[in-house]
């Protein structure tokens, strides 16, 4: 309804509730415009119909929405199902063109303006969380790993003789997939203990680099976010090597914005030294569903190098949704989400604190880890097995304690070739089993309550059946003696 169309109006409905309603509307065009003046996440967040407003506005700017429009192309945002066109507002035509994700097309003004928004409000966000200095960033419809490939990837131009990625150890298979699927060869830098905590070798990451030759090193691959007992590499050391060096550094930030220290870590690394790239999950840090990320970084030629090495247009669904989920919370609501999280974080470690010595455990000391806790599992070690240690983890995902990871010792897996000695635990050779739990983004009182109910009685029937099974091993074994 624009002002002509009020003013008809008026003259079927008393003046008086037109004005009303167009008082009204204006409410909403409003919040719009404040958001297409500052690009940035409003302070408040936007009601249902306010948001539905801007997106059908936004569709109506599409092509494939035209009243009168006559598609011959093989591509015209044709849709089969009232359905999916109803779940995408009728946002077709997806985001991009052939050579440059983040490019515009010219028959689609409303998706391109929304790719527009949608990063230019998550960039606000991302300074809002602490990385203050970050100068762009793009979303892309792919998870961490592959969106860390397309960072390795748009490397290669840079650095064609490079060979190899310096990569301190983290026990997670898409990170190191990524570099794989890149092309390259990861070097894996084992961790050291420090107290409870897997640190990085920094000294370890210098070898490396000097054995190599920094000409052969496409890149350091660091990471924030992670499984205690291990915590957030030495984002600062390792991006003064790579100033020392001049070799890029790409960081894992896969769910580290929810983490003021993550991303004061990345702030500071690229204060004091090099980062060239951060990633991070949409679904992880903003509760939308899997299948994008954000590549952000400190110099914008270089993130704009990366979104146009993306081949092809792209799904425009995480984008939408990481707007629509930003713009219904606001900036406000964002931050208190940040904050429940912390306070979460408090509570679960002093809820496993009680479990833990109430069962003769303990919270390993992990303070470097801020979203990850670890529990030991001692006195589930059986004789010479990892048997009660796996069979807990079984009993609570069956009693549907999803999250929590058991880590048994001893594990190999072998990825890329590379064989990885005791497995899950980021380290050849960590000294107790243990379990897993994080207070992550959106996690509440109760999750934390009902999880610490259910892993109690599970480690009361798991430690039983375990004294069982080792007075068994024992009596075994003495007949065999015996004999």
């Amino acid at each position: 309804m624009n002002p002509e169309n009020f003013s008809l109006s008026e003259r079927i409905v008393s003046p008086s509730y037109v004005r009303q309603g167009s008082q009204a509307r204006r409410g909403h065009e409003q919040l719009i415009r404040q958001l297409l003046e500052q690009g940035k996440c409003p302070e408040k967040g936007w009601s249902e119909s306010t948001v539905e407003l801007f997106l059908n506005e936004l569709a109506l700017m599409d092509s494939n929405n035209f009243l009168g429009n006559c598609g011959v192309g093989e591509r015209e945002g044709r849709v089969a199902s009232s359905l999916v066109a109803r779940r995408h507002y009728r946002l077709i035509h997806g985001i991009g063109r052939s050579g440059d994700i983040a490019a515009v097309q010219p028959k689609a003004a409303g998706s391109s303006l929304l790719n527009k928004l949608t990063n230019s409000v998550v960039l606000d966000v991302l300074r809002l969380s602490g990385v203050r200095g970050a100068a762009s960033c793009f979303v892309v419809p792919m998870a961490t790993g592959m969106s860390l490939s397309l960072c390795f990837l748009t490397l290669r131009h840079r650095r064609p003789r490079a060979r190899y990625i310096v990569w301190p150890r983290i026990d997670q298979k898409s990170c190191f997939k990524a570099m794989v699927t890149a092309g390259y060869e990861p070097v894996v830098v084992e961790n050291v203990l420090e107290g409870d905590e897997l640190r990085t070798d920094v000294a370890a990451v210098e070898r490396q680099i000097q054995a190599l030759g920094a000409e052969s090193v496409l890149c350091v691959h660091s990471t924030t976010s992670c499984f205690a007992p291990r915590v957030p590499d030495r984002i600062e050391e390792l991006a003064t090597l790579c100033a020392k060096y001049d070799i890029p550094h790409i960081v894992n930030n896969a769910y580290g914005v929810q983490s003021s220290k993550c991303m004061h870590l990345i702030q500071q690394g690229a204060r004091v030294g090099r980062v060239d790239a951060f990633v991070q999950s949409l679904d992880k840090n903003f509760m939308v569903p899997v299948g994008g990320a954000i590549i952000a970084g400190f110099d914008e030629a270089f993130i704009q190098e990366i979104s146009q090495m993306y081949p092809g247009r792209a799904s425009a669904s995480p984008s939408l949704d990481v707007l629509i989920t930003l713009l219904g919370l606001g900036a406000g609501g964002y931050k208190r989400l940040l904050a429940e999280r912390k306070e979460m974080y408090s509570f679960l470690s002093q809820e496993l604190g009680s479990l833990a010595a109430a069962h003769g455990e303990r919270v390993l000391h992990t303070p470097h880890n801020p979203i990850s806790l670890a529990m030991s599992l001692d006195g589930l070690r059986g004789d010479g097995d990892n048997k009660a240690v796996t069979q807990l983890g079984s009993m609570l995902f069956t009693r549907q304690v999803s999250g929590a990871r058991v880590i048994p010792l001893g594990k190999e897996q072998t990825l890329g070739g590379h064989t990885f000695r005791g497995f899950m635990s980021h380290s050849e050779a960590y000294p107790v089993p243990y379990l897993n739990a994080a207070a992550a983004v959106g996690v509440t009182r109760d999750d934390v309550v009902l999880c610490v109910k259910r892993l109690d009685r599970c480690l009361k029937t798991a430690l039983a059946l375990n004294e069982q099974s080792c007075k068994l091993y024992r009596l075994c074994l003495s007949r065999k003696e015996n004999k």
